[in-house]
């Protein structure tokens, strides 16, 4: 009696744009489906926007694209737009009006939240206020202000070029204090643990995946000691960083805000509902 092998696992389709009505080309020969498209590139437009699971308000929000995040569209029905993040190339569902054609980037948001105003004065209407790690597309400057393609002025001091990077990770997360705990949150106004380890680690020019089971799996390397400063902590479930000797800094649902607490203590209290710490990763020598 002959035995079918078994089929090869799909590709995750958090990371990888296929339905079974649909899919990314580059897919071809790895998923079946009965269209295959190319895909076209778009920039937020909005301040932030929700990645959902599904096409629906209610549905599970699994993160967040800020302003000026590049976002590929592969399908559009109604007000929903189906595509892939190009910053962690996380896939799902966004709204399409605040999708817009793709900008010069040039600058990125370097405070915790600044603010768009009208005109190149802090006395003018504010715009929209916007987050560490959005995207802007500069054409010039005014005094102590840049002004944008898309209309307004930001404080220059705020933005910082495109290539430009916060090597003090551990810095960059401590501005996030008090910050609230937000499912699938990438900002200021709420952040999720994992999403608190992305933006820092991406401000650093490190490249980090959205959720921590991705994150433990390919961020730096395995140690088998005490966690130093620095160092990236997980359980199932759960990520923090070690911000100083004894000290775990992370976006949690208990006390529901972004704390800087007692490492023993965290670990214990985590260990109760989400097991024992998987690994500690160390990014640097």
């Amino acid at each position: 009696m002959a035995i079918n092998p078994k089929s090869p696992p799909k590709p995750d389709p958090r990371l990888n744009p296929w339905r079974d009505d649909i899919a990314a080309d580059h897919l071809r020969g790895e998923v079946e489906a009965p269209a295959f498209v190319r895909g076209q590139d778009h920039d937020v437009i909005a301040p932030v926007t929700n990645l959902h699971r599904s096409p629906a308000h209610g549905a599970v929000v699994d993160s967040q694209l800020l302003l000026g995040e590049r976002f590929r569209v592969y399908d559009v029905k109604g007000a929903w737009a189906w595509g892939q993040c190009q910053h962690d190339d996380y896939v799902g569902y966004v709204l399409r009006e605040d999708l817009d054609m793709c900008q010069n980037i040039t600058h990125i948001v370097r405070q915790l939240r600044s603010h768009i105003f009208s005109d190149p004065d802090i006395k003018s209407r504010p715009i929209m206020a916007v987050s560490m790690g959005s995207r802007l597309s500069a054409i010039g400057s005014s005094g102590r202000f840049t002004e944008l393609e898309n209309g307004g002025f930001i404080v220059s001091q705020a933005i910082m070029p495109e290539s430009a990077t916060v090597p003090d990770y551990i810095a960059t997360a401590r501005q996030f204090l008090g910050t609230p705990y937000l499912w699938g949150g990438r900002e200021s106004m709420g952040i999720d643990c994992s999403g608190l380890v992305q933006i820092a680690l991406s401000m650093a020019g490190l490249a980090c995946p959205r959720d921590s089971d991705l994150q433990e799996a390919s961020l730096g390397y395995a140690v088998n000691e005490e966690p130093i400063a620095g160092d990236i902590v997980f359980w199932r479930g759960h990520v923090g960083l070690i911000s100083a000797p004894g000290r775990l800094l992370h976006a949690n649902a208990t006390h529901m805000q972004v704390v800087e607490e007692d490492f023993t203590e965290a670990s214990e209290r985590i260990a109760s509902t989400s097991g024992s710490v998987t690994a500690i990763k160390r990014l640097r020598s």
